[in-house]
């Protein structure tokens, strides 16, 4: 069984034939929203180091150095699939590497990690929505109530334990750029399951990476021309270095695999757990201090995704 290993942590390889447990799926979904997470909080704490399009560039040429001797000994046999799915790979390397990482960047600029994260809670009604349109797949009654069940638990954190917390809100460009950047996602994460089955992991996800970051580019020296990059200090290089290594090796090979097994509908649920990681990487790195409210919007949240992923009494199974 291939497996690729990365930020300390082992991923089974999406390529792999045989399809593997949902629960083996649910667990490397998770992960992949654990080293997610990680991204967001440097996103926001890196604002001020790089530009949008230069921290997704170094980040995804970090992938691609990486990737390299892994995938390209692989190339030379899949070089026929390559070819004959170009459009395909081309569209996932638009969405999922260069536009959704740049708005992500681009609106943690201007709001807050917690807006950030409570508008990433929408990404799954997105996968219902783009499953419906492309695939004419609907959502069901359970994945719609663990939807809602998660949403509420995102709130209880949002709110601080006090629903008037709610009402004082502030909303910045920033949301609704992130905003898209969930349509955005949710396209990518349904367009996923048409990657052509043949086509090893490994070598997928070093393709998507490096189209990607070529793409990345003009946007990129563009910027520069206007903005000088700035050299960041050691403790930014580290954060550059994790992006391109768990949250972006490691992580799309966890969620390639998860969606690959599970399908675009369950896997999207799990992205509920990217505000309690999230919340708990603040605690532990920025130094913020945990109250009850984060405790019962965490098992709230567990709860929901609970729920929209269990497998319904007599369905078919995959493991």
């Amino acid at each position: 069984m291939g497996v690729f290993v990365a930020g300390g942590m082992i991923c089974q390889n999406p390529g792999m034939k045989n399809p593997g447990s949902r629960a083996t799926a649910f667990l490397l979904l998770a992960l992949a929203t654990l080293f997610w997470a990680g991204n967001w909080v440097l996103g926001r704490a890196l604002r001020d180091d790089f530009e949008p399009a230069a921290l997704n560039f170094w980040r995804w040429l970090i992938a691609v150095l990486a990737l390299a001797p892994f995938a390209v000994p692989r190339l030379r046999e899949q070089l026929g699939v390559i070819r004959r799915s170009a459009g395909l790979l081309l569209a996932l390397s638009f969405l999922g590497v260069a536009l959704f990482q740049w708005m992500i960047y681009q609106g943690l600029k201007t709001t807050t990690a917690v807006n950030a994260v409570l508008i990433n809670s929408s990404a799954p009604a997105f996968m219902l929505l783009w499953s419906w349109a492309i695939e004419r797949e609907r959502g069901t009654r359970t994945q719609v109530a663990g939807m809602l069940i998660s949403l509420a638990g995102i709130l209880v954190i949002m709110a601080r334990g006090d629903g008037a917390n709610l009402l004082r809100l502030e909303f910045h460009s920033g949301d609704a750029i992130i905003l898209l950047a969930m349509a955005v996602w949710g396209l990518y994460s349904v367009l996923l399951k048409r990657r052509p089955p043949e086509l090893d992991g490994i070598a997928f996800l070093f393709v998507i990476s490096l189209a990607g970051t070529a793409l990345i580019l003009p946007g990129f020296a563009l910027e520069a021309w206007h903005s000088p990059p700035r050299w960041p200090g050691p403790a930014g290089v580290a954060a550059v270095i994790y992006v391109g290594l768990a949250a972006s090796v490691a992580a799309f090979i966890c969620w390639n695999r998860g969606v690959a097994i599970v399908g675009a509908n369950a896997a999207g649920f799990t992205l509920h757990l990217l505000p309690a990681f999230g919340t708990l990487l603040a605690i532990a790195f920025l130094g913020e201090s945990f109250h009850p409210y984060h405790a019962a919007g965490i098992a709230t949240i567990l709860a929901g995704v609970a729920v929209a992923t269990r497998t319904p009494k007599g369905a078919a199974r995959t493991d």
